[in-house]
């Protein structure tokens, strides 16, 4: 049987819109979840009589066990199918969160948490895989850019629901609010998500393979995520983990270049061109531009003494950027291909970068404000263009495993972006600081958030310049997408009009 008219077209027909619709309604909580947790953490520490360094725990054993799941989930719809697991993903989230909700101890909370990140992590990669399978190749962009609505918002509005949350109502409802939103996504995806096309596969679990690489994941990512506390790279609780995690990966690639596709992620996938630039693409992504989204709240909150709610709401134009981007840039890959539309994004996203390298303690708002909304247009023509770009000549059973492919590498870089900025942040200002004859107390960010207001307005102009120069940093990251973008697909849109659908897709 031959392609639709829809997808011969590359036009979205109903059933690709309502199948991503409902995806939507599932990753909007995960994506959401993360950043209104993040905001509640001071909250959470006083309400539960807990030390912060302990409450952190609530954020790093949600992001362990996604470490530890999102390897299973293409192996998992492949052996059981896509609907249940996609519908068993939301579910375990939703009870996860009731669970959080009704703790009674920070331990409690930690342990709940896990349980939450156990869906979670599947989800992402889970909806990228039906996405892209009932979508077809010549449909990826526009397909992928309704992905992107709340992987590229969440980090926006998060704040400002969070700091609503937070400010208005106990902590229980940042859990709470989750509920009604995952009754409603089961019940859509009960309702519609078509249940994928094929029988089940009766492959046996790669259990060796997947103890070394989820193994390898939970090294690097906790690894990672000391940085930020620890000031740096350099010390041993911060560089074992990451030794141990880049170990456990090398291990990994050996095994699975053994046994080939019976391995939980088959690493010559990486060898097909357009994946292993995408892959690539992906991976910059996560270094150059999460690395930034996690500055902006910081500089609103620390350097400007903003509220998360105020913070929140200064960040809204990256995501109207973001969308205007989206709409646009994902007809434009289809029709032309993602070489042109992400080089074009990495200038947008440089050039909204650059006003923040010269930050001052009075920046004009509306100044910022605009230079917020061409680099979240800039977002919105890197982020998902790339993704799409990636799956476009992979046959339909590559697509379960390529998804988690994916999101670990986007996990992985997002993660390492965020310790580097950081880093860079914290070191420079403990340099002024010194520089200036001040004593610098506390490490890492530690070091940032014990300023008090008073002390702010001796040392907020050296503040602000770690933050210039921490921004920088983002800018040169940014920067180097441009390498593998050059390597993604380029065609005329007569040329993709005219193009066979991909075998097996």
């Amino acid at each position: 049987m031959g392609p639709s008219t829809d997808q011969a077209s590359g036009k979205l027909d109903r059933s690709v819109i309502v199948t991503g619709l409902v995806i939507v309604a599932g990753m909007v909580m995960v994506v959401l979840d993360t950043t209104i947790v993040n905001v509640a953490l001071e909250s959470l520490s006083t309400e539960l009589d807990s030390a912060l360094s302990t409450t952190q725990w609530v954020v790093t054993g949600y992001l362990l066990s996604v470490a530890i799941v999102i390897p299973i989930t293409g192996w998992a719809m492949d052996r059981f199918g896509q609907k249940p697991v996609w519908i068993t993903a939301v579910s375990l989230f939703v009870v996860g969160s009731a669970l959080c909700a009704a703790s009674w101890s920070i331990e409690s909370l930690i342990v709940f948490r896990i349980v939450q990140g156990l869906g979670g992590g599947m989800l992402i990669p889970g909806g990228q895989a039906i996405i892209t399978r009932t979508a077809g190749p010549q449909r990826l962009g526009r397909a992928m850019a309704i992905l992107g609505v709340p992987m590229l918002l969440g980090p926006v509005f998060g704040p400002v629901i969070g700091g609503l949350l937070v400010e208005y109502t106990s902590w229980h409802w940042i859990f709470l609010v989750n509920v009604p939103v995952g009754i409603v996504a089961v019940s859509l995806a009960v309702w519609k998500l078509p249940h994928g096309d094929g029988l089940p596969e009766r492959r046996r679990l790669d259990v060796r393979g997947l103890i070394l690489l989820s193994g390898s994941l939970v090294c690097l990512l906790y690894g990672l995520s000391r940085v930020g506390s620890q000031g740096g790279f350099t010390g041993w609780s911060v560089f074992g983990w990451l030794l141990a995690g880049v170990a456990g990966l090398a291990f990994y690639t050996w095994h699975s270049l053994r046994w080939g596709s019976e391995s939980i992620i088959d690493v010559r996938l990486l060898t097909d061109r357009l994946f292993g630039s995408g892959s690539i693409a992906v991976f910059l992504v996560g270094i150059g531009l999460f690395g930034g989204m996690l500055l902006l709240p910081l500089y609103y909150q620390t350097a400007r003494g903003e509220g998360a709610l105020a913070a929140g709401l200064l960040l809204a134009p990256q995501g109207l950027g973001a969308i205007t981007a989206m709409v646009i840039g994902g007809r434009l890959t289809d029709r032309i291909g993602a070489g042109y539309v992400v080089p074009v994004g990495v200038v947008l996203a440089l050039i909204g970068t650059l006003p923040f390298t010269r930050l001052d303690v009075d920046t004009s708002y509306l100044w910022l404000t605009v230079a917020l909304f061409v680099r979240g247009m800039g977002l919105g023509s890197v982020m998902m263009p790339t993704m799409a770009a990636a799956y476009t000549n992979l046959p339909k059973e590559a697509v379960t495993r390529a998804a988690p492919t994916l999101s670990a590498i986007q996990q992985i870089g997002a993660s390492l972006g965020s310790a580097v900025v950081v880093t860079a942040l914290t070191q420079h200002f403990a340099h002024e600081l010194t520089g200036q004859g001040i004593a610098a107390g506390g490490s890492g960010t530690d070091r940032i958030n014990s300023i008090s207001p008073e002390a702010m307005s001796v040392v907020g102009p050296l503040l602000t310049d770690s933050f210039g120069y921490a921004f920088w940093v983002t800018f040169a990251l940014t920067a180097l997408i441009m390498i593998p973008a050059l390597f993604l697909p380029r065609h005329r849109s007569r040329d993709r009009d005219a193009e066979p659908t991909v075998a097996g897709i």
